[in-house]
């Protein structure tokens, strides 16, 4: 695949204080790329370099094969949405939407055609005569998605756009974004915290910590094969369920409890395969009732706390003095108090070594 921008041990410092570092990332032509993680990990200071509005401290930066890295924002073929709509306020949805387009001083045919791409694409047509005022929130970040579909890049970059809109807005809005780079196949560079816009928008999602990307992969890989205890934990709601135990001659051992291995891949990292562990198991990947009986691994619980959410039931007990989640129907009865027979296959199961935290 022809790779749309490419990154080169990046690295960016303020003072003493190291931002980025060494940071290497290629995306491909046409490819959704979203860069996840917590707050303060780099991510939307590594868009923030791509898109030229902060001078890196070394490496280089390209995107369709030209070196941008000292290049100003204007030159980079690139068109950004922030996390705020920065409207216009004085100025009408086409005014907002033109306003780039007549400062570069394009012919009016060619802004009367691209706003109207853009305003057909994101269907805001209606709203063309209206002010940021008169809008909804969902419709004032689409303006502001439409203000940098205008510009008729390759490249798009998103910062956290859905992040000041309620939970129905940020679903639909979602949908629309990816509906949007089907059509388009655009480049698309999206950086959230929300890791359920990242499964459900990304090609490959780059998960950031301490200014480094700890893995990156597509959405089945990152929920599947974590690369380490990180990453794990960060991704699932509810997060990961965790057991410190021993590996010992093909089992895992938690006191009294024995928890065979078989099935399980063991991965190529080096790490020895038995001692210190630490084993996860998904809340979803638990079940209970008349399938217990078909799984290789048992116990018996108590529930001490239920969190219905309508779809599911999410039901906290103790497996071993470790707090332990299960993911349950949402038709599902079950009280407090009571007792469960839990299951599930380690094959399902991530292991991560106890010093390193990295896969086994």
């Amino acid at each position: 695949m022809q790779n749309s921008v490419e990154i080169k041990n990046l690295d960016l410092q303020f003072g003493a204080v190291k931002v980025l570092q060494n940071l290497n990332l290629e995306i491909g032509k046409g490819e959704f790329l979203v860069l996840l993680g917590s707050s303060g990990c780099g991510k939307s200071t590594l868009l923030n370099c791509i898109a030229g509005l902060l001078d890196v401290s070394g490496g280089q930066i390209h995107i369709n094969d030209r070196n941008v890295t000292w290049a100003e924002p204007s030159d980079r073929g690139i068109g950004m949405v922030f996390q705020s709509y920065a409207l216009y306020p004085q100025m009408t949805v086409e005014g907002n939407l033109s306003f780039g387009l007549k400062n570069a001083k394009l012919p009016k045919p060619e802004i009367a055609k691209r706003i109207k791409h853009a305003s057909e694409v994101l269907q805001i047509e209606p709203l063309l005569k209206r002010k940021p005022a008169a809008l909804s929130g969902g419709q004032r970040q689409r303006v502001a998605i439409g203000r940098a579909l205008v510009r008729d890049v390759d490249v798009f970059l998103f910062d956290e756009p859905l992040s000041n809109l309620d939970a129905k807005l940020r679903a639909d809005l979602r949908v629309e974004i990816k509906r949007l780079h089907h059509k388009l196949q655009n480049t698309m560079i999206y950086v959230t915290h929300d890791q359920i816009e990242a499964m459900t928008l990304a090609d490959r999602i780059a998960i950031m910590r301490g200014g480094q990307i700890m893995q990156l992969g597509s959405p089945d890989e990152i929920y599947g094969q974590p690369i380490n205890k990180y990453v794990a934990d960060f991704i699932g709601s509810p997060s990961m369920n965790f057991l410190e135990g021993n590996i010992k001659n093909g089992t895992f051992e938690m006191g009294e409890l024995s928890i065979p291995l078989d099935g399980y891949e063991f991965g190529d990292t080096g790490a020895a395969t038995e001692g210190a562990a630490t084993m996860g198991i998904r809340p979803e990947h638990v079940v209970t009732g008349e399938l217990v009986e078909s799984t290789p691994f048992q116990v018996d619980v108590e529930v001490n706390l239920i969190e219905p959410t309508g779809s599911d039931t999410l039901v906290d007990c103790e497996v071993a003095g470790h707090h332990f989640r299960v993911r349950m129907d949402g038709q599902s009865r079950v009280s407090v108090g009571e007792k469960l027979r839990l299951g599930f296959a380690p094959a399902r199961a991530s292991l991560f070594d106890a010093k390193t935290e990295l896969r086994l």
